[in-house]
């Protein structure tokens, strides 16, 4: 996701949303009480630990110096996704020639604090030098694309938990293809399954992902798209992974077949992540019920937001997360840690 350069829309759902909440009984609260480490955790990275998930959040270098932004990211927090410092634009702005300073910073910070690391992204239309953008041959493209896979695979090697190897490709409205790119315009639609082959070879021990947004709603043609290439991946074994699905949502929090998505796709055989979740307005119910679908399909396995404050959100006119711009916990923020406890 690019804060700045973000293209295309986000479609807000506008379906009503369940009310959130449960009482506790009195021998409820007892237990509770009496076991703390066993059934509520304090934070949200604790808390999702206890069912084998991470609870992350995006991280810009740029904002390491700020003291409020790095209490919460080390309180709350249990896994890493740089915001652009792994980009093409960053990694690799001239041909041949590569910059890891920003990238590095974030990860031996998060290895410094036992968080693990998400990275961010090797293939993607945007962001991308016009180096790039430019080649109309393919052979060249073809060895441009696989090099960068594996010079900045092998950088991060071991470091890595996870990698969106590519994000986005896929076009928005009801055509279920590709997008037009630079990759699928001169390699044709099958560059995305050599970017996971490169990727496989370059560290076998990542997780390898596909990552996009608007595929939340499983009647979308653009989520049965990418349903179809994961589902023909994995009966010809293509190394795929994982799927993130961005969860960029409106005021209504995610669309009803949430869930369904995320199981659909995990029956598959690979894990689901939601990756740059943030709801506008930040309603209660719309993030309880978001985590809630995750927590309620085995092979989810984590949960990012977007940022840490609203004022460090792409969209923080519509203040999104689950901090203020204070850095105070918004009402959100406790629905969310309840969630993560299950059901």
């Amino acid at each position: 996701m690019n804060p700045l350069r973000r293209l295309g829309s986000r479609r807000a759902s506008l379906l009503t949303l369940l009310a959130v909440g449960a009482l506790a009984s009195p021998a409820a609260a007892t237990a509770a009480s009496a076991a703390p480490d066993a059934v509520r955790a304090s934070t949200l990275g604790a808390q999702a630990a206890q069912s084998g998930r991470y609870f992350g959040t995006a991280v810009a270098a740029g904002r390491l110096g700020d003291g409020t932004y790095t209490g919460i990211l080390d309180r709350e927090f249990n896994s890493v996704t740089p915001e652009n410092e792994m980009k093409w634009d960053t990694t690799e702005r001239s041909r041949g020639s590569f910059n890891f300073g920003p990238g590095d910073q974030i990860v031996n910070r998060a290895a410094a604090h036992g968080q693990r690391m998400r990275g961010h992204t090797l293939v993607w239309h945007s962001q991308l030098p016009s180096w790039v953008s430019s080649i109309r041959d393919a052979n060249t493209l073809r060895s441009v694309m696989n090099n960068h896979i594996t010079q900045v695979m092998n950088h991060y090697k071991g470091r890595i938990y996870a990698w969106d190897v590519v994000n986005e490709a896929f076009a928005d409205g009801g055509s279920g293809q590709q997008r037009s790119s630079v990759f699928r315009d001169v390699l044709g639609t099958g560059f995305i399954e050599e970017a996971f082959r490169t990727a496989r070879s370059a560290d076998p021990a990542a997780k390898l992902c596909y990552n996009d947004y608007s595929i939340e709603n499983w009647s979308d043609a653009k989520t049965q798209g990418v349903y179809r290439m994961v589902r023909d991946f994995k009966s010809r074994g293509v190394p795929i992974d994982c799927v993130g699905f961005q969860s960029h949502f409106g005021t209504g929090g995610p669309p009803s077949s949430f869930q369904t998505t995320l199981s659909n796709f995990a029956a598959l055989g690979v894990d689901v992540q939601i990756t740059e979740l943030d709801i506008a307005q930040a309603s209660s119910a719309a993030y309880a019920n978001t985590v809630r679908a995750c927590m309620n399909v085995a092979r989810c396995t984590g949960i990012t937001v977007w940022g840490i404050r609203d004022s460090d959100s792409w969209r923080s006119g519509e203040n999104p997360l689950l901090f203020d711009r204070n850095g105070n916990k918004k009402a959100a923020y406790q629905s969310t840690l309840t969630a993560l406890g299950g059901a």
